[in-house]
């Protein structure tokens, strides 16, 4: 199958909406914590996201309050920011069995190091995975809506998730990122991945593209 390599807002917003509908559990202690990580390395992948309470004001930033690690059917949202004891958590971070599967994990990867330290292992990018496909979009949404047609809500983003509770919005937003991006691994490696030269070819020919429609717009 042969994916879009490029999609634009307006073809996302007259796209259906798509939401995690699985089991979700939120976890804020140490021995729930040590449960749910012996299910989640049951798996040989699971899809991974951070959220943080945003910051509205300049020089103010806040840790990552929420860890989500997903399954096909079962997502557990780890409230980090109630928790005293994390370790398991990041015990699962640095196993090397399970694969972790997330978009922009550079950000995550700093954001939860800041909470415990720890050695990254067995993480791999949807960003990167999906260029190898000839998808060379960098969101989460546009990534989703190319590979199945489907949008998924980023209105939560920019809530507070530190609040004492999460509604369920938030929930069901933070649930869908992670398993969005296990989802979008898993359609992926059922199709060909481009050679080095198609690759090669299909940027040039966008930045052809690009550029002729830049060239068009100027004066």
């Amino acid at each position: 199958m042969t994916f879009k390599a490029k999609i634009s807002k307006e073809e996302i917003n007259v796209l259906p909406l798509e939401a995690f509908e699985g089991g979700i559990t939120q976890i804020e202690d140490a021995a729930a914590a040590r449960q749910a990580v012996a299910v989640l390395r049951s798996f040989p992948a699971i899809g991974i996201d951070t959220e943080t309470r945003p910051s509205f004001s300049k020089g103010v930033r806040y840790k990552v309050a929420l860890f989500q690690a997903s399954t096909a059917d079962h997502c557990y949202l780890f409230r980090l920011n109630k928790m005293e004891d994390t370790a398991s958590i990041f015990d699962l971070l640095s196993d090397k069995n399970v694969k972790k599967i997330g978009l922009s994990l550079r950000d995550d990867i700093s954001g939860l190091s800041k909470r415990h330290s720890f050695k990254p292992q067995n993480f791999i990018d949807i960003q990167s995975i999906a260029q190898r496909y000839g998808i060379l979009e960098l969101s989460l949404q546009k990534i989703y809506a190319i590979v199945f047609e489907k949008k998924i809500s980023k209105a939560q983003r920019l809530t507070n998730w530190e609040n004492d509770v999460l509604s369920s919005a938030q929930q069901v937003y933070a649930a869908t990122d992670a398993w969005a991006a296990l989802r979008i691994y898993n359609r992926l490696q059922q199709e060909k991945a481009l050679s080095p030269k198609q690759l090669t070819k299909l940027i040039s020919e966008q930045n052809s593209i690009v550029t002729t429609e830049k060239n068009e717009q100027e004066p």
